[in-house]
């Protein structure tokens, strides 16, 4: 999803040094062993129980199909803007989930007080998902009084993990306080080439640094502090963009990567990481050659419906990275929603506010010409619901 930089420039992602070849061989070695025990009887469906999926059923058997559609989209609230620019898509159009984004400096006090008025656009019984990007180092969305500077991962991996888990609820309680109830983070890939090319994720030392069980045990760490403070995650971006060189955010001819497999120490961290219960699991924008040469991760049924939920088990919430970043621009917007839900994920992160009503367009509109694609929608949105229910967002 959109992530903003602690620089000039700001990047759009929803999202120590490199690997010696013996240390990236050992490294597979070990997550090879850890992937082998992540059967579907003991990986984590997403931190539920049966009461909140019998009342998201329930909840989303009361609705509308525009009103499911609504849950499945996340639309954005830049620093600056007044959140009133979003009622009409809230109380009207029934979006279910709001990424505050952007360099806010107004601390807890000046991000409650605009997440409470969207708040208050939404049904009592159905509150927003507010998410932001808050990893640290140079991507942090908010920041002023209120909000400690985080440390970048790199740094955060140079912790124990009891640290770690520690810093992570202080960070998590600042969140909460300030009305956020999802962070896009942790960055759970492994690096393996040089750092200085890999553009999203090593040359901004988003990873912990550290080989895929050691960036694994780091992210169990930081989900399970944000969580302790009330808080829920998002591990990304799943498969991983620690072994490609451009940037999604920038790179319109798309970005593809050659060597992460289903079986590899890279995906097992993220697999590994499950355990921790994670709120959401984000879709990397990439194309994985080894998995689904045709597709990007976010439209891969190969890799959601399949692998993702098929062979790992995973039934929570699967979000995109930003629909609107530049990996994606050759494809209609009011199409993105829909390829998204297509594939199996969920919740569709939108970057830039020109992109939101396109894409619950499509999504409407496919919704109302296919009756398999509307089951489609109206099983995200029990996802969603759920994942709302846990949170005690709805009631």
């Amino acid at each position: 999803m959109l992530m903003a930089v602690i620089l000039p420039a700001m990047l759009a992602s929803c999202s120590a040094p490199g690997f010696s070849a013996s240390a990236h061989h050992e490294a597979v070695r070990r997550s090879n062993a850890m992937s082998g025990t992540l059967d579907r009887e003991k990986t984590p469906a997403a931190n539920t129980d049966a009461s909140s999926h019998d009342k998201a059923v329930k909840a989303v058997e009361a609705m509308s199909m525009q009103e499911r559609v609504g849950q499945l989209v996340m639309a954005p609230l830049y620093a600056g803007s007044d959140p009133s620019t979003l009622q009409h898509l809230i109380a009207d159009q029934h979006v279910g989930s709001v990424l505050v984004i952007g360099n806010w400096t107004s601390g807890t006090a000046g991000v409650a007080a605009a997440t409470a008025a969207l708040q208050s656009y939404a049904p009592a019984n159905d509150q927003l998902l507010m998410a932001t990007d808050q990893e640290g180092g140079q991507v942090q969305h908010l920041q002023g009084s209120g909000f400690d500077r985080m440390p970048s991962a790199v740094d955060q991996g140079r912790m124990t993990t009891d640290t770690l888990r520690e810093s992570a609820a202080v960070w998590g309680s600042q969140l909460k306080s300030a009305g956020i109830n999802v962070d896009l983070a942790p960055v759970v890939g492994t690096v393996t080439v040089d750092r200085a090319s890999n553009d999203p994720v090593g040359a901004l030392n988003r990873d912990f640094g550290l080989d895929a069980a050691g960036n694994a045990e780091h992210a169990k760490a930081f989900i399970e502090g944000m969580a302790d403070s009330g808080v829920g995650s998002a591990i990304k971006h799943y498969p991983g963009l620690g072994s490609v060189t451009g940037n999604t955010d920038f790179t319109a001819e798309g970005t593809l990567d050659t060597t992460t497999t289903l079986d590899g120490a890279e995906i097992g961290a993220f697999n590994e990481a499950l355990r921790a219960n994670p709120s959401m699991v984000m879709m990397a924008l990439a194309t994985y050659q080894a998995i689904d040469p045709n597709n990007p991760a976010v439209f891969s049924s190969t890799l959601i419906t399949d692998y993702l939920r098929g062979t790992i088990g995973f039934q929570g919430v699967i979000t995109s990275d930003s629909m609107s970043a530049a990996a994606l621009s050759g494809i209609e917007p009011a199409d993105l929603g829909v390829r998204l839900v297509e594939a199996g994920g969920d919740l569709a992160c939108i970057g830039s506010s020109d992109y939101v009503q396109p894409v619950l367009d499509g999504l409407n509109a496919k919704a109302a010409a296919d009756a398999s694609f509307a089951q489609k929608v109206t099983q995200s949105a029990i996802r969603v619901m759920t994942l709302k229910y846990d949170m005690g967002l709805a009631r």
